[in-house]
């Protein structure tokens, strides 16, 4: 994996983003699970300094190059700019993560970052790291992890689209926007509208309509149509629904990687003409999953009715 080695092998990966709490790391770890099953060397890495409980097979673990709370301890730095210091501190020791990676030639990576947003909207570090991964011939995809919570509010749900269009723009990766947490998506409460005007985000002006009934959001009404027009014209962001638990879900989210890392057109795997085609067509597959979950979850708002009608 020398750099700039033009006849080395490819690799192919994932690097996993998103803001705290999105399931960053359930997900490395349930992909890893879903793909040794169907015969894919995986190998995880883990790029978040502050991650110590680990439910996945860490084979790569940057704290064995640097740690947050010796950073906080040592340097008088917050959680934060701790963060920014030990990605730094990565991007400075490339010779290191080039040492580690070069053990698991042949293998398909997951990289589990951290969750500080700053991270992938606007500093450099990480960005650099992925770009330096590249010239190793690395073929990454971004994804980039939401919690599906956020559909419930109008309101988060625009600052969600703000956000993920500023990373898909500064990471500079093929991306794939994810709404995790899935399954969890009926307690959070009534969507405003079907579950694949969120993940196809489909005209928003009725979202901007639905904020302006709230008398606080009435006041930023045109900040809000300026907001979803910088979105719209962009017409960059959509969202894959997943359900960490489900293997079909999981199975329509490492197509959409797949095809968005190139793997799908790869020699790297004996799969059947069948899977390969699956791939090939993943529109028709994203609107298959979107249309199952969003089954799911109006029989749920039904059963709920239902519930209530019976206690009446």
């Amino acid at each position: 994996m020398s750099e700039g080695s033009k006849g080395s092998s490819l690799a192919f990966g994932q690097v996993v983003i998103g803001p705290p709490g999105s399931g960053k790391t359930t997900y490395c770890h349930g992909m890893q699970e879903f793909m040794g099953r169907i015969g894919r060397k995986v190998t995880v890495v883990n790029l978040d300094p502050a991650n110590e409980a680990m439910p996945y097979q860490c084979a790569v673990d940057i704290a064995e190059l640097i740690t947050l709370p010796d950073v906080m301890e040592n340097l008088k730095l917050g959680p934060n700019g701790g963060l920014i210091y030990c990605m730094e501190y990565l991007e400075a020791n490339f010779d290191w993560l080039q040492e580690k990676l070069a053990a698991f030639r042949g293998h398909y990576y997951l990289f589990d970052c951290p969750g500080q947003v700053e991270l992938y909207t606007h500093h450099d570090a990480l960005k650099n790291v992925f770009a330096q991964l590249a010239k190793w011939n690395f073929r990454l995809a971004a994804v980039h992890l939401v919690d599906s919570h956020y559909c419930t509010d109008p309101g988060k749900f625009i600052s969600v689209l703000c956000t993920s269009l500023s990373t898909m723009l500064h990471v500079e990766l093929p991306h794939v926007n994810i709404l995790s947490k899935m399954d969890l998506i009926e307690q959070y409460g009534k969507l405003a509208f079907n579950l694949d005007y969120y993940t196809e985000v489909l005209d928003l002006s009725y979202l901007v309509d639905h904020l302006a009934s709230d008398p606080f959001f009435r006041n930023y009404r045109r900040l809000n149509e300026k907001l979803v027009e910088v979105i719209e014209d962009y017409s960059l962001v959509s969202f894959v629904p997943l359900n960490v638990q489900d293997k079909e879900s999981m199975r329509q989210v490492m197509q959409a990687v797949d095809k968005a890392n190139g793997y799908s057109f790869g020699d790297q795997e004996q799969r059947s003409l069948e899977a390969l085609m699956s791939a090939a067509v993943g529109a028709d597959f994203h609107f298959t999953s979107t249309l199952a979950v969003q089954e799911k979850y109006v029989q749920s708002q039904e059963k709920a009715v239902e519930d209530e009608v019976m206690d009446l």
